[in-house]
């Protein structure tokens, strides 16, 4: 039951931090075509995955319930593109470049056409 609790602490703080964020760089951008806002909430939550992950990796400073606060809630809530880039990146270590490189196309082709498939759904 605590484990809920962290995650869903975590992922309200996380989704409340991309919407702040977000906001504000659209503030800024909003004439742009490209999604600055998107693109710096996912960069920004894949360098704090990639530092925390090797946090834990080199000190293992972090326990259970931290790690699921910050991964799972928190980065969850922020970016989903944090958990796809870390589970991409220890395939690339375990120098499993196929299944790596699969995972990077089929998972943005596939979602892409998911959210096309969604939004035709409506029409």
């Amino acid at each position: 039951m605590m484990s809920l609790l962290w995650v869903g602490l975590g992922g309200g703080l996380g989704a409340i931090a991309r919407y702040k964020l977000g906001g504000m760089i659209l503030h800024y951008t909003a004439d742009w075509r490209f999604p600055l806002g998107t693109f710096v909430v996912n960069v920004l939550g894949c360098l704090i995955a990639g530092f925390l992950a090797e946090l834990v990796e080199q000190q293992g400073i972090l326990n259970a319930e931290t790690r699921l606060f910050l991964f799972t809630g928190f980065l969850g809530g922020f970016t989903t593109f944090s958990a796809f880039s870390i589970e991409t990146m220890s395939l690339l270590q375990r120098h499993e470049f196929l299944i790596a490189m699969s995972n990077i196309v089929t998972s943005v082709s596939v979602g892409l056409l998911a959210l096309w498939l969604g939004m035709k759904t409506v029409h």
